[in-house]
């Protein structure tokens, strides 16, 4: 295990003492009991939370390094990035507790990508709100219940001036019709009014 100071952890990698300063207020420097910077748990944790799209940058930056390095002086080990192929669906973490960078933004796209593709499928008309869906239902059920807790009162003086069954039946029959008909017609008009309200 090699222990810098941080100014030291500077130098090597030929970073300013503020920006050094400011990975160590970030949480990106792996510091041990006495303040020294342990710089081989730093520089994989650097690795964990690099961001990708910034490498191009970094290696550009390490050119630049080298070149204005006296002759005789080793550079520092080369941090490389390459984007994690593993992914996980519960958000990851490093060994250290520090998110990992790779890995989340693959986690927050992964997401994303799931919500577009439900608003897709919902504008083309797929997808529906599921509360709207139980709220039309139970409104549906609650006015097919009244309509026929309403018949009897209607049916019984019709049904008690008669005396031919199969009068009585054609009657309760064409009744009921006339209830469900209407119960459709409205609870179509209900279901429509109730999804495009939650849209």
């Amino acid at each position: 295990m090699t222990a810098l100071t941080k100014a030291e952890f500077a130098a090597r990698q030929g970073w300013s003492k503020p920006y050094v300063s400011k990975l160590a207020k970030s949480g990106r420097l792996v510091l041990m009991a006495d303040g020294m910077v342990d710089v081989e748990a730093t520089d994989r944790l650097l690795f964990s939370t690099a961001d990708p799209s910034k490498a191009n940058v970094a290696a550009r930056h390490e050119r630049e390094r080298i070149q204005r390095r006296p002759e005789g002086n080793t550079p520092g080990p080369q941090i490389e990035y390459e984007p994690s192929t593993v992914f996980s669906q519960q958000a990851p973490m490093t060994v250290e507790g520090i998110p990992d960078f790779q890995e989340s933004r693959a986690y927050r796209e992964f997401y994303e990508s799931r919500l577009t593709e439900s608003e897709f499928h919902k504008n083309r008309g797929a997808h529906v709100e599921l509360e709207a869906v139980k709220t039309a239902a139970y409104t549906t059920g609650r006015m097919l219940r009244d309509l026929l807790l309403g018949m009897p009162p209607q049916l019984a003086p019709e049904l008690a001036a008669m005396s031919d069954h199969w009068q009585i039946e054609k009657h309760l029959t064409a009744a009921l019709r006339r209830v469900l008909d209407d119960a459709e017609r409205m609870s179509s008009t209900d279901l429509i009014h109730s999804l495009t309200a939650a849209s």
